[in-house]
């Protein structure tokens, strides 16, 4: 055995033990010929004394000879620290007096320290992630991942739910996020794509009897990256026969209520508030509101056409609307130059300006103000609750525009302009119900809100076919603080319903059997109502750590560019292997 005890474990109950210890080596230090030794592992720290009189010569020099990130094994006796006990460690009690020091391996000198305070380069820590894993935050991290992987999986268990497998290498069916694709070798000219979700699979379970399935699925989807994204992921993956919206909605309460208990000691209120979709882009602007502060956007577009403003009146009479928001004693924080950059802010979310007016003392500043009548000003102080030291701020466009940069703006003065969003303040809210289609000015044509596979309300499903802009979905997401952290349906189970959505998206009777021909074969062999949802473990675990970035919560992640930094992937590969595949590159082509 290479040690008794890790070097987070021992206590003033060990004294007077002989232990072995193994670890890295965090901090030296040289005190007039007693050495002290900081040994690490991911349980902690333990300081190691290297006396003279007591470990002998040999072993004194060993330690005198060692440095940072060293790799030791140290047999001694455990002592207490009497009154130089050091309250920042789990084992600042006591100290291990050495008697011998094996050196299981030498470092080169890191590139930074192992230190929880040490500034380093998301570019650097990258590359040597293998050195950046040691860091306490990163342990810290992934140790709290795995607890909360254990607990999902204990959680669903315990609801009845099976884990069972589904594939990674699947059929490629283009129209959803972009596929990685993999070349077939015994098939040549033909590929499978790497699943982007267990979706089909799940559902076909459900079709053949598994009326309750979970996964930690891993997923992959070739997408623009973002903080909270990358292009491969884990997901909480769930689907349940005979039930209805609240069912699920239940069981995904009770896996976060679960979650934030055990690992942040925080007792959840539950059942989360529900929000339809229409109310969220209504009143928020977005279907992911952040409920950590009120800042309501207010519709005034039967306000606008008598306001006296020629850009609202014009605004509404090319068919758009006119909202606003109240930024409640603002006055003093926002500054004109503060403005300005809000302006700019919002252009970035396709506004083409923002009108604004500030109020003090009776006085309606700004350059909207004076383009607005008495009676309507009169009206307006009535709708937004104006009062002094308030700033409000309008959007006058298409209703998809305004809510884009009135829903951002609300963000942006919530959280980084007011502070008004307090750390520590959890608020979990359903969004349900949003359109089953929306209109894709890309595309010219209906687009699924969701997936293709999302049933409508019983009475919307003749709207399908006449009236898509209103055909509501039977879909949940769950948001926390502004970011969806889990989504799902109500599912189409006849093959009817589904040919119906196929052919509201414009996919042709030829092309459904093509792509989804055994899913459609499967739903006329006795599907059951079912439903399901997923949650993204990568961003619950980001939520929950604090963290700014998916990166600081995932072992080995991605660069923003979708590469891996480490090990310098993706690459290009050897000639033979291209032909192994039937693959010819477009340079080998040219040349």
């Amino acid at each position: 055995m290479k040690r008794t005890h890790t070097c987070g474990q021992l206590r003033a109950a060990h004294i007077d033990k002989t232990v072995t210890l193994c670890g890295w080596v965090q901090n030296y230090r040289d005190h007039g010929g007693i050495i002290f030794l900081d040994l690490r592992d991911r349980d902690g720290i333990t300081q190691l004394t290297f006396d003279p009189d007591l470990c002998g010569k040999p072993a004194h020099e060993a330690a005198s000879r060692a440095r940072s990130e060293w790799v030791l094994q140290v047999s001694g006796t455990v002592k207490s620290r009497g009154d130089r006990k050091n309250p920042n460690l789990d084992t600042g009690e006591i100290e291990v007096f050495a008697q011998e020091i094996t050196v299981l391996n030498k470092a080169e000198t890191p590139p930074f320290e192992i230190d929880a305070h040490a500034q380093v380069g998301e570019e650097v820590r990258l590359k040597y992630r293998f050195i950046d894993l040691r860091r306490p935050q990163m342990q810290k991290n992934l140790i709290t991942r795995h607890r909360a992987v254990k607990l999902v999986r204990d959680y669903f268990d315990a609801h009845r739910f099976l884990e069972i497998e589904t594939p990674i290498l699947c059929k490629s069916t283009p129209g959803g996020a972009r596929n990685y694709l993999v070349p077939s070798r015994v098939h040549p000219g033909s590929f499978y794509a790497l699943a982007e979700s267990p979706q089909l699979f799940k559902q076909l379970l459900m079709v053949g009897g598994y009326d309750r399935y979970m996964q930690v699925a891993r997923c992959f989807r070739d997408e623009d990256l973002r903080v909270d994204r990358q292009p491969e992921f884990t997901q909480i993956d769930i689907e349940m026969s005979f039930i209805d919206m609240d069912d699920i909605m239940a069981i995904g309460e009770g896996m976060v209520s679960k979650l934030w208990k055990e690992l942040l000691g925080v007792e959840l209120p539950m059942p989360s508030r529900r929000m339809t979709w229409t109310e969220a882009m209504l009143t928020y602007g977005s279907d992911k509101p952040d409920l950590r502060f009120a800042l309501p956007i207010v519709d005034l577009t039967d306000w606008a056409p008598s306001s006296g403003f020629t850009v609202f009146q014009n605004a509404v009479a090319a068919g758009g609307v006119v909202r606003a928001l109240n930024a409640k004693k603002a006055f003093e924080t926002l500054s004109r130059r503060t403005l300005d950059q809000l302006t700019e802010f919002v252009k970035g979310h396709g506004a083409k300006g923002l009108a604004w007016i500030k109020v003090q003392n009776g006085e309606w500043q700004g350059p909207a103000a004076k383009n607005i009548t008495e009676a309507a000003r009169a009206e307006l102080a009535k709708r937004l609750d104006v009062g002094d030291g308030d700033v409000l701020f309008f959007g006058a466009d298409t209703v998809k525009t305004v809510c884009a940069a009135l829903g951002a703006l609300r963000v942006e003065l919530g959280v980084n302009k007011l502070g008004l969003a307090k750390p520590g303040d959890w608020q979990f809210l359903w969004v349900h119900s949003a359109p089953l289609f929306e209109w894709s000015d890309e595309a010219k044509a209906f687009v699924a809100v969701h997936h293709p596979f999302t049933a409508p309300y019983d009475e919307d499903v003749d709207r399908i076919s006449t009236d898509r802009a209103n055909a509501r979905s039977k879909s949940y997401d769950m948001v926390l603080n502004g970011i969806e952290i889990g989504g799902g349906s109500i599912r189409i189970h006849d093959s009817p319903t589904q040919g119906k959505v196929f052919a509201a998206l414009g996919i042709s009777e030829e092309d459904a059997q093509q792509k989804f021909g055994f899913l459609l074969h499967a739903l006329s062999f006795g599907a059951p109502p079912h439903g399901g949802m997923a949650f993204g473990l990568d961003r619950l675990m980001m939520l929950m750590a604090g963290a700014e970035s998916i990166r600081e919560i995932v072992a080995f992640p991605k660069t923003q560019k979708a590469r891996d930094e480490m090990v310098d992937a993706p690459n290009a590969v050897t000639e033979r292997q291209l032909k192994e595949l039937h693959i010819v590159t477009s340079a080998a082509a040219k040349a």
